[in-house]
C-alpha cells in the first residue's frame, strides 16, 4: 500500500538529495544515505529526485504536468467511449422499435 507524504517533506527530501548529489556516486546512493534521515524509503526518494530532474528539464522524460494531462485525457477518452456505447445501444433499440417489420 502506498504511503502519502506531505508535499513539504517531499520537497525537502528532494532538495537535500540534489544539494548533496555530488558527494555520492549515484542518485540511488544519495537516496540510500539521505532517505532514512528524512523518513523516506530510498527507492521512493530516488523516484522523486528523478522526476524533479525531469520537471526541471535536466533529464529527458514526461513531466508531472504532462503525466496529469495524459491521465485527464485517458479519463475523458474512457468516458466518451462509454457514452458512445450507450448511444449505440439506444440507437439500435429505437431502430428496432420503429421498424414496421418488428410488429
Amino acid at each position: 500500500m502506498s504511503k502519502h507524504y506531505p508535499v513539504e517533506q517531499r520537497e525537502r527530501a528532494v532538495k537535500m538529495v540534489l544539494d548533496h548529489l555530488g558527494e555520492y556516486r549515484s542518485v540511488y546512493a544519495a537516496a540510500q544515505a539521505i532517505g532514512p534521515k528524512v523518513g523516506v524509503g530510498p527507492e521512493t526518494l530516488r523516484k522523486w529526485v528523478l522526476q524533479a530532474q525531469v520537471d526541471a528539464a535536466q533529464s529527458p522524460g514526461v513531466t508531472t504536468a504532462e503525466q496529469q494531462r495524459i491521465k485527464q485525457l485517458e479519463r475523458e477518452n474512457r468516458d466518451l467511449k462509454e457514452a458512445n456505447e450507450i448511444l449505440k445501444a439506444a440507437s439500435i433499440f429505437f431502430a428496432r422499435e420503429l421498424d414496421p417489420r418488428h410488429r
